[in-house]
């Protein structure tokens, strides 16, 4: 079986269990925890499946490949793998209906677009240590962006006085923020330790053609530190803590994928 056929079914077990998901949460409100046992399950597979062309893609022989579309894969499968896993122990899942679709469409794309790009030969652990810190903590920060999403439709929702429809199947309030910090804090720590592994490894961290990924990247990493020092110090929450999380996000996303396609799609380097 070929990556196409693989890639193509891992896209459509995302589908799949997406859709469980959104049916589950329109339908049965707060439901049970047995109802979301099977787009889990199907979630899993597609995990599984999207794995495997990934390990394929990546991996090449003459180096590790991460072309931008590629990467943005990588990424979108870490995401699902980080909200199945938290979801076993956290009411995550319903993220799953913005977040498994947006894996498929990782998947179809590197599938569409198998472009190249080989970062680093084999045995280079200093380059391959900060793309490990960094696309996981770049994983579990847009994770934190779409909890912030859903975080803001919930709030809007209560403040308009509408509690019904899909609200009444996700967490209140207050558990909400508190997994939006827990997925903060985490991505923080990562993405400290990528940028130190860059800052002390990586030669040619400001040179020209990086600088902007660097200086956006440091940027981002003191949006999020000034949140999570808010949220310590002065309890900051609700829209305060919306704003700075999707403020943040944006700026480590143009930092990466911003100057990845910058510099893969349209300088052609």
């Amino acid at each position: 079986m070929n990556n196409t056929v693989i890639g193509s079914l891992a896209a459509a077990l995302y589908l799949i269990a997406g859709g469980l998901l959104g049916l589950r949460l329109f339908r049965s409100g707060a439901g049970n925890t047995q109802s979301r046992v099977v787009p889990l399950a199907v979630g899993w597979s597609g995990v599984a499946l999207q794995g495997l062309v990934l390990f394929q893609w990546v991996l090449r022989p003459e180096g590790v490949n991460l072309g931008f579309f590629v990467a943005l894969s990588c990424t979108g499968w870490l995401m699902a793998v980080v909200l199945l896993a938290a979801a076993l122990f956290r009411p995550l899942e319903n993220l799953g209906i913005i977040l498994l679709p947006f894996s498929a469409a990782t998947v179809l794309l590197a599938l569409l677009f198998p472009r190249e790009r080989i970062v680093t030969d084999y045995g280079q652990w200093p380059l391959e240590l900060h793309i490990l810190l960094s696309i996981p903590a770049y994983s579990l920060l847009a994770l934190a962006a779409l909890q912030a999403v859903l975080l803001a439709i919930q709030d809007r929702r209560l403040r308009n006085r509408q509690p019904g429809g899909f609200i009444r199947g996700i967490p209140p309030l207050i558990t909400q923020e508190a997994m939006l910090f827990q997925l903060i804090g985490a991505g923080f720590v990562l993405l400290s330790l990528s940028l130190v592994s860059g800052l002390l490894f990586l030669e040619d961290i400001f040179a020209q053609s990086l600088v902007h990924k660097t200086v956006l990247s440091l940027v981002a990493w003191a949006v999020f530190g000034i949140l999570l020092w808010g949220r310590w110090r002065s309890g900051w929450r609700g829209r305060t803590a919306i704003r700075w999380t999707l403020s943040g996000f944006a700026t480590l996303a143009l930092a990466y994928f911003g100057s990845k396609l910058v510099l893969e799609l349209i300088l052609q380097r």
